[in-house]
């Protein structure tokens, strides 16, 4: 079967990676999005795609508008490819595209279709705080996301994932599940299912605001956004910016199974019954894991945070090198 791969960030590379390592295709090119300048020195770096192809020797297109690109729709024509594979490529694709590939283009998309169609769904997903999601595969059509759908794989969330962290492992479970796609299409033996559009949510692209914390919001909703939206997120301390990076809301399963990390620490708690103050608020610190904040609701440990212009650090660094004390407040983050 030949392949022309559309994709651009790390989610994509398990994908591409599968797809060459198995004998039954031949990607015949990648298309990813141009070099972007990167806050460090302003260089011009390439995708994580690109760097992945070009140790491959593959051609790579890397055209500004792909859908105004006559260069490479020429190109996309020529490749007669049998199929294009697209995953997180982050452009809109034209129906003129789309009627390229003999077997059509096949998207892998990070949700549970119909549920958060859109570009941040992986994010979006933990900040809502689904207990699962998984990996859609689907047959574009001209929509965001509206393709009608051909396999899933589904897996559960942990209570300390991040946006990462999931992203890894279902960019790994999305490379299998692609490659099964494509060789049940080729042998006839998976049918497109519409989606339920009755059933649709969104998930749109993350915006600043999005990041900053408000310490009247639940534990568990603060602790959402910070995992959902790592490494983001900010609060303020002694008027300066504080990027929270890891946290656990205390006394909180909900469905969950206990992790290995919060097991650990659990007999060093303190009784949570006797803890109070205004939100934003240090009701405690425990030696040798952090600090615990009051939030509108509940409690929440800050695991790991990270002052402007320094390295992220673990809870207990942090109390230790700022002299952290109970009754200090964090601020809101804008």
């Amino acid at each position: 079967m030949k392949i022309v791969f559309f994709g651009t960030p790390d989610f994509a590379v398990p994908t591409l990676e599968k797809l060459l390592n198995n004998s039954e295709f031949e990607v015949l090119a990648v298309v990813t999005q141009p070099d972007k300048r990167r806050e460090r020195g302003n260089k011009l770096t390439p995708s994580p795609v690109k760097t992945f192809a070009a140790t491959h020797n593959l051609p790579v297109w890397q055209p500004q508008r792909v859908k105004k690109n006559t260069e490479t729709l020429t190109q996309l024509k020529q490749s007669d490819a049998d199929v294009f594979v697209v995953v997180a490529y982050g452009q809109i694709l034209s129906q003129k595209i789309l009627n390229i590939p003999k077997l059509g283009c096949i998207n892998l998309h990070g949700s549970i279709l119909p549920k958060y169609r859109g570009a941040a769904p992986i994010q979006w997903c933990l900040y809502n705080g689904e207990k699962e999601t998984g990996i859609t595969t689907m047959l574009m059509d001209a929509g965001m996301d509206t393709g009608a759908m051909l396999l899933k794989a589904t897996t559960s969330i942990g209570l300390l994932e991040n946006a990462q962290d999931l992203s890894e492992r279902l960019a790994v479970i999305g490379a299998d599940l692609l490659v099964e796609t494509l060789l049940k299409l080729e042998r006839k033996e998976v049918e497109a299912v519409p989606q339920d559009n009755s059933e649709a949510t969104y998930a749109p692209l993350i915006e600043k605001q999005d990041y900053g914390l408000d310490w009247s919001k639940t534990a568990v909703q603060l602790h959402n956004q910070i995992r959902g939206f790592y490494p983001n997120c900010t609060a303020t301390f002694r008027n300066k910016p504080l990027k929270i990076t890891a946290s656990a809301p205390l006394g909180f399963t909900d469905g969950y199974e206990l992790p290995a990390e919060l097991e650990k620490i659990t007999h060093k708690l303190p009784n949570l019954s006797t803890l109070s103050g205004s939100p934003g608020e240090v009701v405690s610190i425990i030696k040798g894991i952090g600090a615990i904040a009051q939030t509108g609701e509940g409690f929440l440990l800050l695991r790991e945070v990270q002052l402007a212009g320094k390295r992220p650090q673990s809870g207990w660094d942090f109390v230790n090198g700022s002299r952290l004390t109970v009754g200090e407040v964090f601020g809101n983050g804008s």
